[in-house]
């Protein structure tokens, strides 16, 4: 795009954004009550939260750069560039967050069916239909290729039994993909399958996990002969690790922060320290401009990779890296904050929130998507070339 319909964009976009975003949510949503996960059972914090996502999802706002005929609106990295800006601009809260959009609908745009596309992919981009993703088990969590819930082909369907652990809101999820094993003769990565699985039908039950910080995000999930259709499988049959590498490169980029994954909202931590205290030591100083320098640097590079997937490169291994600086500049960021709010911020609902909660739950940042370990072991041999 030139530079002139670029500005057209964004005179436009701002002009639309003054008009119908709710004064109540340009406050950056920056604490967990106010996202919106969607979903058929999703209960709306406030009228204008509900306001807010269904004018972007007419837009096609909730998911900018997905195709039209998918529920996005089609933006080019340019325009949704500008989007982010002006979002940013107005302080405004994302109107929708979910695994569907994050994870499970890029990967549905490169492996699905044109038919799977139209079915599943306008629902996330509405906020019907809230996912949960079904990839880890007891004995398959650093190793994800070891997965043990298989699938016995049925003819027009697979009948599906195993366990599913850490599946984050599932308890709340409408729908999961899940890695099954449909081929139990054939090595560990190719007899594997991506399939889709309605949560409410019979053989599905969920169990929330409650952790150190009090909330149970986690689940276990067990399939007990679940039947699951031939045509809720995405990809190839027993080539599901393909979908699973793919989709755990967007993971790992929403981790980093791409997706609003961590925690911020987009907000300056010099900003948010500066609600907690007037003045700031010259060590807190200090460490607050390394963590915003560091996190400036490491959006660059997302940014950076994100144009190369335009141009059909995606992160790929490097996605790793992101993954691993984003999780530990999150935790450094919560460090900072607890640092800064002294013994008010000890307190699990006190003046300041529950950021002794949201600082707890950091720590899972280095085991969720990959753990940290796992992480700099793919930079070094698959991006820097190291021996293993």
């Amino acid at each position: 795009m030139t530079a002139n319909s670029i500005e057209e964009f964004r005179l436009e976009l701002r002009e639309w954004l003054e008009a119908n975003c709710p004064q109540e949510m340009r406050d950056g949503g920056i604490v967990e009550d106010a996202i919106c996960w969607g979903g058929k059972d999703w209960v709306f914090s406030s009228d204008a939260q509900k306001v807010w996502l269904e004018r972007c999802a007419a837009k096609g706002y909730t998911v900018p750069t997905w195709p039209v005929e998918y529920g996005g609106a089609g933006m080019s990295r340019d325009q949704e560039k500008v989007f982010h800006e002006e979002m940013g601009r107005i302080d405004a809260r994302s109107p929708l967050q979910s695994f569907g959009i994050w994870m499970l609908g890029p990967a549905l745009l490169h492996f699905g069916s044109h038919e799977q596309k139209l079915h599943y992919l306008p629902p996330i981009a509405r906020g019907e239909v809230r996912w949960c993703q079904g990839y880890s088990e007891p004995g398959a969590g650093s190793d994800l290729a070891n997965v043990q819930t298989k699938g016995e082909d049925k003819g027009d369907h697979w009948l599906v039994n195993g366990q599913k652990i850490w599946t984050s809101y599932a308890d709340k999820a409408d729908w999961i993909f899940a890695l099954v094993r449909t081929d139990r003769d054939a090595p560990k990565h190719k007899g594997i399958s991506f399939l889709l699985c309605d949560m409410e039908q019979a053989g599905v039950e969920t169990r929330p996990i409650k952790m150190i910080s009090g909330i149970s995000p986690f689940c276990e999930t067990f399939f007990t002969d679940a039947v699951i259709p031939k045509d809720q499988i995405v990809g190839e049959e027993n080539r599901g690790w393909d979908v699973a590498k793919y989709l755990l490169t967007h993971e790992r980029e929403m981790i980093s922060g791409g997706g609003a994954g961590l925690s911020g909202g987009g907000r300056a931590l010099g900003a948010v320290i500066s609600d907690t205290i007037e003045e700031m030591d010259a060590t807190l100083r200090a460490d607050a401009m390394r963590c915003e320098i560091d996190a400036l640097s490491i959006g660059l590079t997302l940014e950076r990779y994100k144009d190369q997937a335009e141009a059909g490169q995606g992160a790929g291994d490097a996605s790793a890296m992101l993954k691993y600086m984003g999780t530990e500049l999150n935790k450094q960021r919560h460090e900072l904050m607890m640092s800064a709010g002294g013994s008010d911020a000890l307190e699990w609902d006190g003046p300041l929130g529950n950021r002794a909660g949201d600082w707890l739950r950091t720590k899972a940042n280095s085991i969720e998507g990959g753990t940290s370990e796992v992480m700099l072991s793919i930079v070094s041999r698959r991006v820097l070339g190291l021996p293993a």
